[in-house]
């Protein structure tokens, strides 16, 4: 995700804009770009929609947010063409989520920085500073507190914020950012002969949900496990439940499918080599047949 908000810079051709509407003439649609410093654009009504357009306001009105096309900039004289037809309603959802978490990246930016001032407000100079900051390193204010959420204060400190100001914007990271996560299951068939066989079964279980904690990393690769480790712990989580002897499920939540296949397997494995070692047996099952 890259967003250019309030920088004084243009949209590239291609790319998807939020405008909101500002005037409806009989030839098109002067809207202003949210994302460009209220730079104007015009959507001609041959852009408006793909079918015949006899009354614009049937399509759009004054006020109103809108995701467009960019098709031809040019900066000397300044002119930018939309088009409202070219972009699928996909694309627009995603558009507009967007667009709405870097507004609230944006203010959750001021407020941090305005508990930390001693003067009244931070300036927008020193607002801006720090947004350009957060931009040139991420392209996105919204990915850059989902880093910092992962990852620590120490982020803020390598990008060269200063001790009290890296406090505070980890403060309100930590307090307005859920990071995004995906689920999947998996299922483990477990038996073991042993006389306290449940009580085994119970403690493969167990391990195999605290398996991100007690994952060790190698010597040789230590400062850099740790490191992932620190970004990606909290964000994990392993759950095993009871579906019917022999069979368990294991639920995994993490930020991304490949992690959470990684980590499932991980759990899995966990569980069953404990019940291996009480000469029992164990299988996994990524889906129940």
């Amino acid at each position: 995700m890259s967003i250019t908000m309030g920088r004084d810079e243009w949209p590239e051709r291609g790319e998807l804009v939020v405008c909101a509407v500002r005037k409806l003439e009989n030839f098109g649609v002067f809207v202003t770009l949210e994302e460009y410093g209220g730079k104007e654009g015009l959507i001609h009504i041959a852009e408006v929609s793909t079918g015949w357009v006899k009354h614009l306001r049937d399509h759009v009105r004054e006020g109103q947010k809108i995701v467009c096309k960019v098709l031809y900039v040019d900066k000397r004289r300044w002119q930018i063409d939309l088009s409202l037809k070219a972009v699928k309603e996909g694309a627009k959802r995603k558009k507009i989520t967007e667009w709405k978490s870097e507004k609230k990246a944006k203010k959750w930016l001021s407020l941090a920085l305005a508990a930390t001032s001693s003067k009244p407000g931070i300036s927008k100079e020193e607002l801006g500073a720090i947004e350009l900051t957060f931009l040139d390193a991420y392209g996105s204010l919204y990915d850059a507190f989902e880093d910092i959420v992962r990852v620590g204060k120490g982020v803020l400190l390598e990008l060269g914020i200063k001790e009290g100001d890296a406090d505070a914007i980890h403060e309100v990271a930590i307090a307005n950012v859920k990071l995004p996560s995906v689920q999947i299951t998996g299922y483990v068939e477990l038996k073991s002969p042993v006389p306290d066989g449940v009580e085994k079964i119970k403690e493969a279980l167990v391990n195999a949900e605290e398996v991100v904690e007690i994952k060790q990393p190698d010597k040789e690769n230590a400062e850099a496990e740790n490191k992932e480790k620190e970004k990606d712990t909290d964000a994990v989580t392993v759950e095993c439940f009871y579906i019917g002897a022999p069979r368990y499920k294991i639920r995994v939540s993490a930020p991304n499918y490949k992690e959470a296949e990684k980590v499932l397997s991980d759990a899995a494995n966990t569980a069953i080599e404990i019940i291996k070692r009480t000469g029992g047996y164990g299988k996994f099952h990524r889906t129940l047949s």
